[in-house]
């Protein structure tokens, strides 16, 4: 747009130039110019009157340029700052630094304040420090920050409050909440900035209980009133400690005290109210508030999806009146994949898809996360291949996500592929890969990779070592697994800590060495929880050790009556000794208490479509040929030495034929079937199975995979089993 007439500070540079009596008309119209143009124009006046040698105009200038909203433009001003400014004075230093700090260039601003002191007659002041400060808090630059503090110790503005203030903000952001802490209390006198920033820093880190005592003694004991800013540091430490009735108590105070709301302030509460797990306080606030945006309807959305609701969060989906951004669609997408409902996120990804929104890090990590609840392999590559083909980086959660989506959907060389071709590897990362070896059974290469962790000098940390050992668990690799569990902390400072311990006494159980794993329990620094007992118990059924299985299952259920896994494998103890009236009793109890068993379902996916399987399943379109193929499978297995584990019945059926035809229907069994007819080799038949895989459907596999000659992979509950050639990866362990 072209300056108004009233602005138009002379004639082109080609014409006269304009008498040194205008310099303050020039610099009126620096103060009150509308747009860019009119800027540009007076810096071209100022060239030619030759005046931008001189601190002060030059100062005004490059302030215009960093300052005003309108056509604030720090580059601009940095390229007058270094072209045409000789001689600058600490002012226009200290207006390029803030302008720089404030644009999301901190490094920049650093290398500004360095030029400073290196090129600059003038010392820092009590605006260059702060301002220098928040740059080193937004870069994350802990050692600059730390040498700012130490020069401004050795300053004349080691009290000043706005300076204290900028350094406890900055040990605050970088998580060093004690040093802010001192900062704070040396303050003479603390305004309402200190108090906010010491707050904010608090909650940030999660020392809840710290802000909020914080924020109630600021006004009792010192006499400073809250403001909004307070509030919103104060609603946050509420909703992280999951504090209700405190959140509560704020909220009345915004009331009684006269804090001024708004839109921000409504959405902190919101916020604090879903996630604190009160959704009638936040439906209650969600439709009072006059104004909404869509923070607003997302944190709802995301309330009602975490809720289990997913029937209203649909609705109030479908109802939001403005466009619905990438946000809105992570929070459903992320809340039905992490509520266990993988092909509803999926289905919602699609969508997203259809409705041309660009999907960002956290759906693609949702939406792979989801395939790989599912299997959903192909869908998983398309994905992977969208990432590839959109210029989407591989960051550390990217590849993480895509390592675990390829290892359970039964391609661990894919996925060694993306772990090698990741640049730099996080720890997270390291796990990932190293859970995916362990979970094919190949206990001693996931060893390997944790040794070559170790020496491309990334820590371990407690998810590095809950995969390390349960890939000890999964090999049989008992020594070692000991070995790892009891270097935790003293060689790698991490501390074991409840499913460290539940891992290692699954390992020493699943080898048959009771006694050893009773005896971890009873050490055990915490009281054992419900996955230690289902750890012995599962070892126990698979041992049949009755005995033992009887007295953890008791443990088991009383601290999880509902636990159907418990039931189920007490179940398969007593059905293995043929104490069937047992096996009735649980039944009865399982009944009364209202526990039902969770079916087991087996998915796959053909071309895109996952297909799911329960057992004795007659829904599927192709049933009669799933079924015909069912019987072939029967008989060739047969041929080549099947025999039914009747023992895997968990019903006093009479007829060892009538028990057959009830193991023939798993619904693994269906699942191979269905693979059988819709497949074909050299392509595996991948399986998924919610549950752990029954010996008996495990043994026909074996044969399925031999009279086929077709690679099958299973993955259940625990681990992958790659059968082909009449063999199983596990080696009978799992």
């Amino acid at each position: 747009m072209a300056a108004p007439a009233s602005l138009v500070l002379g004639p082109p540079l080609s014409g006269p130039t304009i008498p040194s009596s205008s310099d303050n008309l020039l610099f009126e119209l620096l103060d009150s110019y509308p747009d860019t143009a009119s800027l540009r124009c007076a810096h071209a006046r100022m060239l030619r009157l030759g005046i931008l040698s001189h601190p002060h105009p030059a100062g005004r200038l490059v302030a215009a340029c960093c300052l005003r909203p309108s056509c604030r433009d720090p580059a601009y001003a940095l390229r007058i700052f270094r072209h045409h400014v000789p001689c600058p004075d600490l002012y226009t230093w200290n207006v390029l630094i803030r302008a720089h700090a404030s644009s999301g260039l901190p490094h920049l601003a650093l290398l500004l304040f360095s030029q400073l002191l290196r090129d600059s007659p003038y010392r820092p002041d009590k605006f260059t420090f702060p301002f220098a400060v928040k740059a080193a808090s937004d870069a994350s630059a802990s050692g600059e920050g730390r040498a700012l503090h130490g020069m401004v110790v050795k300053s004349p503005f080691h009290s000043d409050v706005y300076v204290l203030n900028s350094l406890v903000h900055f040990y605050g952001a970088i998580g060093h909440l004690e040093i802010a802490q001192q900062l704070f209390d040396r303050i003479p006198e603390r305004d309402i900035v200190s108090w906010n920033t010491m707050i904010t820093a608090a909650a940030r880190v999660g020392c809840c209980d710290e802000a909020l005592g914080m924020f109630k003694e600021m006004e009792e004991c010192e006499g400073v009133t809250p403001n909004d800013v307070t509030v919103l540091a104060a609603l946050s430490a509420c909703g992280k400690k999951g504090d209700l009735e405190m959140g509560r108590w704020v909220r009345s105070y915004v009331d009684r005290g006269g804090i001024r709301q708004g839109l921000i302030l409504w959405n902190a509460m919101l916020d604090m109210y879903v996630k604190c797990g009160s959704l009638e306080d936040a439906k209650k606030l969600f439709d009072w508030m006059p104004q909404k945006d869509t923070i607003s309807w997302t944190t709802m959305l995301v309330g009602l999806a975490k809720a289990g609701d997913f029937e209203a969060a649909g609705h109030l989906f479908d109802e939001m009146p403005s466009e619905r951004d990438i946000a809105c669609w992570n929070a459903l997408i992320s809340a039905y994949e992490q509520g266990g409902r993988p092909k509803e996120s999926l289905e919602l990804f699609r969508q997203a898809l259809a409705a041309e929104v660009r999907p960002d890090q956290v759906t693609l990590v949702a939406a792979l996360s989801a395939c790989a609840q599912l299997g959903a392999m192909d869908m998983g590559r398309w994905i992977h291949t969208y990432m590839n083909k959109n210029g989407v980086g591989l960051n550390f959660h990217l590849a993480t996500s895509l390592i675990d989506m390829y290892s359970k959907c039964g391609d661990l060389e894919k996925a060694l592929e993306v772990f090698h071709s990741a640049g730099e590897k996080d720890v997270f990362v390291w796990s990932a890969m190293i859970a995916g070896l362990g979970m094919y059974g190949e206990g001693k290469a996931a060893i390997d990779l944790f040794l070559q962790m170790q020496e491309a000098r990334v820590r371990p940390n407690g998810v590095t070592f809950i995969n390390v050992l349960a890939s000890c668990s999964h090999a049989g690799l008992v020594e070692e697994g000991k070995r790892y569990f009891e270097e935790m902390l003293p060689v790698y400072g991490v501390e074991p800590g409840i499913e460290h311990y539940g891992v290692m006494a699954d390992i020493l159980a699943r080898a048959g060495r009771f006694e050893e794993a009773t005896g971890l329990i009873a050490r055990m620094p915490m009281t054992p929880h419900a996955s230690i007992w289902g750890a012995l118990l599962g070892a126990c059924a698979i041992h049949g050790n009755t005995r033992l299985g009887e007295e953890a299952g008791d443990r088991l259920l009383e601290l999880e009556p509902g636990n159907d896994g418990a039931y189920v494998l007490l179940s398969n103890l007593y059905a293995k000794s043929g104490r069937w009236e047992s096996v009735g009793r649980l039944r009865k109890e399982m009944k009364d208490r209202g526990v039902r068993k969770e079916p087991g379902c087996s998915s796959m996916e053909v071309d895109g479509v996952v297909h799911e399987f329960l057992v004795g399943d007659i829904s599927h379109p192709h049933r009669d040929k799933v079924y015909a193929k069912l019987e072939e499978m029967l008989w060739r297995s047969k041929e080549l030495g099947y025999v039914a584990d009747v023992s895997q019945v968990l019903q006093d059926v009479e007829g060892e034929g009538a028990r057959e035809r009830m193991l023939w229907l798993h619904s693994e069994k269906l699942a191979m079937a269905f693979g059988l007819i819709s497949t074909s080799g050299p392509s595996p038949i991948r399986i998924s199975k919610n549950l752990r895989v029954c010996e008996d459907c495990h043994a026909a596999a074996k044969f399925v995979s031999e009279a086929y000659d077709r690679e099958i992979l299973l993955r259940d509950r625990y681990r992958f089993h790659r059968f082909s050639g009449g063999r199983c990866s596990c080696g009978d362990f799992w």
